[in-house]
């Protein structure tokens, strides 16, 4: 199979390189582009003057433009945060070389910044807005979009498991919602994406190809978001993916290769230590041992080999800048049987008519992905599966896998359903595969004036379609499957969603008042449909399910709409002051038409104090602007589509009412709300931009205070006030304030060698200040964070007054040698009597502090870098101890030896106490996420071929006080996590010129 592929990445090789090599010309320009102390400007781009020639520097500094006449061309250089320079050159029909050597401009700070619907000078951004750059990503294995910025942004937190595109929880200076979502609202390229998930994907974000992806721009304030009104109370990344340049054809191919390896496991019992607890406390089970001595773990997990390869051409054919790329990932899971197969393809084009005055950015992007699901049950099985069995049995009619019996031994005597199944067959006897076909894109045609060349005219046409489906099949020999007849159930997903957006852009510097003044006024439309199929559970010969019943519709169906007016104005006096306001009015299907509208204004200012007289020539400070910034905006995602109606459905066949000799299907009402309304969230952040020694430190500090109201929430109401005893409404209040600094250095930058690092720190706090409809001083909160084990257990509680998700717990009393007392609680309101009173908020899941360090170190041709990341005072819910830290565990009721982990001899407990605070834990951390080193080997053949190689090592190393397997779980509730690998890659990078 992969020989199949290699060929496939060959012939595509060939395809590509064929025209290239049939139109290249004789005529060159070479050179080089380095800084003020001689040092390689990768990414600069060469120009020439009023032409369509161009091309972007190496890693080294390099550059070479082809396909010219002879003749005399002027060139410029340009890179961000220096000033550009211009240079004449003559063309023969050789390789004429011209250098540049730039200098520092930190004063004007031009770099380009993208925005909602457009783009703004960085140094008149007035918003909390940070961006990252395709040179400073993540590096190694990566295979969805948002792990390229982890750790990279003061106040953003990126959450990931270590399953094969697996999807990540995002957060932006954390959460304000309770029921709603807390996702922020992803942009690519002017697309919005639906936030419904695309069944048989792991995230709708590990279908786009990061090696395509060019920069992610953070929007974290309300001045920045506002303009997106709905879904930007959680703040907005904007993906822009990569185009081509003008200048001959340039093709660049890279692979990498990965091994992952278990970096962390749960330290479980040996065979030999079940077999000394069971003779030590319950000798009478002896006799059901055996003889084997099994590492379940061992059996489940795997060396994970990962295979991402990526081929692109970028160029230009006249006035027609274009880049065509294709991807192929082949990533197998550290479980067993757990795989993904993703193949990618993008086409980007940027054609320009009547003297640039009409320009169009067509974007299409299309992935097929197939996958096989690993039974994540084998984890937990792994873990409680008595270690002296083995893992075949060859009497076993469960497809030979052992297995325990109501009578130990006695296959006759049937399954025992109150234990684990094998963890081998889990995996092995389960298959669960899916396809998945993925497309976004738009057009975007941008129209100048010729009568006005301030005032501009802009259409987005937008798209993202796709279908996931897939099938469960268990055979009916499978041991999981033993009360059915097996599993051969299919599943399908339809997704369509819509953007037409259309607005004016005036643009306009005013040099007379020293003014410039940029307008922006539009409509949207935004529709998402999304469509599952309902099929009735059919066992592995294709049979009905026992008690299952034929759909009664083939299909159901969502479907909202959102249509939208927005408006924003942006005013720079003397390149110092700089006003802006924004207002966006959306209107959402979701709501009642009496309350549907939301109105979401903001407001911001900024003045760069640098550029005033006392400043402008100091030679230590290079950039100082304040900024202060107030806004509203939305939220109506995480509900329901149609929660304001009154809906009622027809019952299922197994519930029809019978008349005579005749079955009827009966409806179900479901509760509503006629008053439902957007979620708000007023936002006030205060920053300072900063910026010394020619930018050689830079950075921003921000405050941040947030106040959501009318949260969208499912709370317990009154029996008989609706058709159900909870209801989605809008009820409660929170606010949340935080602090984040970002701080820039470059401490080294000579010919030969230099260092950038930079440090990020976020502090947050949320609150909740409003939890009920209606006051209920009885009531101590809404109980939430179910766990595993015990019948309706949750550990954790939304209160007035706390961060949602507070841990709600008993106490836990501890003995003089420092080991807990089983069942022995705090008795904290002092009545004798331990009851649900004396529970008590004991901590968060939310860490209230996360860092980020990244730095990268260039010696000649070597680089070496890292990112590190930390949550400070962040606890978790050990749920896997809490059930199997315990003699119960290993010796339970139902006459069957299981395992429990080396957790029972911390506990001493031989029952269960799922209410005791004496598993949480505190799960601070310190992890290294990346470690790389790199090798420029340069321009080879003549400058035909640049080199480069890496080798990365992921998730090298965690300090935490944690016991369990990874302090990183978002919801705070640990219970069988997909291990995060150590993964180790190899890669190469090769570009053709």
């Amino acid at each position: 199979m992969r020989i199949f592929y290699f060929k496939k990445y060959l012939l595509l090789s060939a395809f590509i390189f064929i025209p290239y090599l049939l139109f290249a010309q004789s005529g060159s320009i070479s050179g080089k582009v380095v800084d003020e102390n001689k040092q390689p400007l990768p990414g600069a781009t060469v120009s020439v003057i009023g032409g369509t020639q161009g091309a972007a520097t190496e890693t080294n500094g390099e550059f070479l433009i082809k396909g010219l006449k002879a003749g005399k061309y002027t060139l410029e250089a340009k890179f961000i945060g220096y000033a550009p320079m211009q240079s004449v050159v003559t063309v023969t029909s050789g390789t004429a070389i011209v250098n540049f050597n730039l200098k520092p401009d930190s004063k004007n700070l031009n770099e380009v910044v993208v925005i909602g619907y457009g783009t703004q000078s960085k140094r008149e951004v007035s918003g909390a807005i940070s961006t990252v750059s395709s040179k400073d990503f993540q590096t190694g294995t990566v295979t969805s979009a948002d792990q390229l910025v982890q750790g990279k942004v003061a106040g953003l937190s990126i959450t990931t498991n270590g399953s094969p595109g697996s999807g990540s929880t995002i957060r932006i200076r954390g959460g304000a919602s309770l029921n709603s979502s807390n996702d922020p609202l992803i942009v690519i390229d002017g697309v919005p994406l639906s936030p419904n998930g695309i069944s048989g994907a792991a995230s709708a974000l590990s279908l786009v190809n990061s090696d395509d992806i060019e920069s992610v721009t953070v929007l974290k304030d309300a001045a920045s978001t506002a303009i997106y009104g709905s879904r930007a109370s959680n703040g907005v990344l904007l993906i822009t993916t990569k185009k081509g340049a003008k200048g001959a054809a340039q093709v660049n191919g890279s692979t990498e290769n990965s091994i992952g390896t278990l970096a962390r496991r749960i330290q479980v019992l040996s065979a030999d230590q079940v077999r000394a607890y069971v003779a030590a406390n319950k000798p009478s089970l002896s006799s059901t041992l055996g003889t084997a001595n099994t590492d379940w773990q061992d059996q489940i997990f795997q060396k994970a080999f990962t295979s991402n390869n990526n081929v692109n051409v970028s160029g230009s054919v006249k006035n027609m800048p274009y880049r065509v790329s294709v991807g192929y990932l082949d990533q197998n899971g550290l479980l067993k049987t757990d795989n993904i197969k993703r193949t990618s393809g993008a086409l980007r084009l940027n054609p320009t008519f009547f003297n640039n005055s009409l320009k169009v950015d067509i974007n299409a992007n299309g992935t097929y992905q197939q996958s096989r699901f690993a039974n994540t049950g084998a984890i937990g099985a792994a873990l409680s599966f008595d270690p002296t069995q083995p893992v075949y049995d060859p009497k076993s009619p469960y497809n030979g896998y052992y297995e325990s019996y109501n009578t130990p031994g006695l296959i006759s005597s049937g399954l025992n359903p109150n234990t684990p199944r094998n963890p081998v067959g889990l995996l092995f006897d389960d298959q669960n595969t899916s396809q998945v076909y993925r497309s976004f894109g738009n057009a975007v045609v941008n129209y100048k004036f010729p009568f006005l060349k301030a005032l501009s005219a802009s259409a987005n046409f937008g798209y993202d379609v796709s279908k996931g489906q897939g099938v469960t099949s268990i055979p009916a020999s499978a041991a999981q499957a033993f009360n059915s007849l097996g599993n051969n159930t299919p599943y399908l997903q339809k997704n369509q969603n819509t953007t037409v957006e259309y607005y004016l852009n005036y643009t306009n510097d005013i040099k007379s008042i020293k003014s410039t003044i940029n307008a922006q006024a539009g409509y949207g439309y935004y529709n998402f449909l999304n469509t599952n199929y309902n099929f009735q559970a059919l066992s592995a010969n294709n049979q009905p399910q026992p008690n299952s019943s034929a759909p009664l519709y083939p299909y159901s169906q969502g479907e909202y709409t959102i249509i939208s007016y927005y408006g924003r104005l942006i005013y720079t006096y003397d390149e110092k002051y700089t006003l802006q306001g924004s207002i966006r009015s959306d209107n959402t299907s979701k709501f009642s038409p009496s309350t549907r509208q939301g109105i979401f204004p903001a407001g911001a200012f900024s003045y760069r104090v640098s550029d005033e007289d006392f400043l402008k020539d100091s030679k230590t400070i290079s950039d100082l602007k304040l900024r202060v910034s107030y806004g509203v905006t939305g939220q109506q995602d995480g509900i329901g589509y149609y929660g304001y109606l009154p809906i009622y459905s027809l019952t299922t066949n197994d519930t029809r009412y019978q008349f005579g000799n005749t079955y009827y299907n009966g409806y179900t009402p479901s509760a509503y709300d006629t008053s439902l309304k957007w979620e708000t969230t007023n936002t006030f952040n205060a920053g300072i931009d900063y910026g010394f020694f020619h930018q050689r430190l830079y950075g921003s500090v921000d405050f941040y205070s947030r106040k959501t109201k009318d949260l969208l929430a499912t709370v317990p109401i009154p029996s008989g006030t609706n058709f159900t005893n909870q209801l989605t409404t809008n009820v409660g209040n929170s606010i949340s304030h935080g602090v984040e600094l970002n701080i820039n250095a470059i401490p080294v930058k000579t010919k030969n060698l230099s260092w950038t690092l930079n440090y990020n720190i976020a502090y947050n706090k949320v609150s909740i200040t409003n939890l009920y409809l209606v006051p209920n001083p009885t009531s101590v909160g809404v109980q939430t964070g179910g766990i595993s084990g015990g019948t309706g257990n949750y550990v954790q509680l939304n209160a007035l007054n706390q961060t949602p998700g507070t841990f709600y717990l008993y106490k836990q009393v501890y003995g003089a040698n420092g080991k807990p007392l089983e069942g022995v609680f705090a008795d904290l309101n002092g009545d004798g009597a331990i009851t649900a009173a004396d529970r008590y908020l004991y901590h968060s899941a939310a860490p209230p502090v996360t860092m980020g360090f990244s730095t990268q170190v260039n010696y000649k041709k070597w680089s070496l870098s890292t990112v590190i990341r930390a949550n400070i005072g962040n606890y978790v819910y050990n749920n896997v101890d809490a059930n199997l830290a315990t003699g119960g565990s290993i010796i339970n009721n139902v006459g069957v030896v299981n395992n429990a982990t080396t957790g029972i001899y911390g506990s001493g407990f031989t029952g269960y106490n799922y209410l005791s605070d004496y598993w949480v834990q505190n799960a601070s951390f310190v992890r290294m996420d990346n470690a790389g080193l790199g090798y420029n080997f340069g321009n080879l053949f003549n400058n035909h071929i640049n080199l480069r190689a890496a080798f990365n090592c992921q998730n090298v190393f965690v300090i935490t006080k944690y016991t369990g397997l990874d302090p990183e779980v978002y919801s705070g509730i640990d219970n069988n996590t997909y291990p995060r690998p150590r993964t180790f890659t190899v890669g190469l990078n090769i570009g053709l010129k």
